[in-house]
């Protein structure tokens, strides 16, 4: 499997707060972001895998609606996880 439990808990210690703390927005914004970057490079080679563009597609819009709710929130926190993991605004 292309995310295991060890690559999750270094995901959220370099994003979140620890390993464990699985709730910060930074740490699932960070997640998402892995996971729609592998799911962007298997659409590369499976051009007709409908179920996963679908899955795409969710998932953009979850971390688009945790972007949102960090920027209303605290807008420094926004700034540098958009700059820490490059994101488009």
């Amino acid at each position: 499997m292309y995310l295991s439990s060890e690559k999750k808990h270094e995901i959220f210690k370099q994003y979140g707060k620890e390993a464990t703390d699985t709730g910060t927005a930074e740490g699932q914004i960070a997640l998402f972001s892995y996971r729609i970057d592998h799911l962007t490079n298997h659409l590369k080679a499976n051009r007709k895998d409908y179920n996963t563009q679908q899955s795409l597609i969710k998932l953009v819009g979850k971390r688009r609606s945790l972007l949102n709710y960090l920027k209303n929130k605290d807008i420094e926190r926004y700034r540098s996880i958009v700059k820490e993991l490059k994101l488009r605004k």
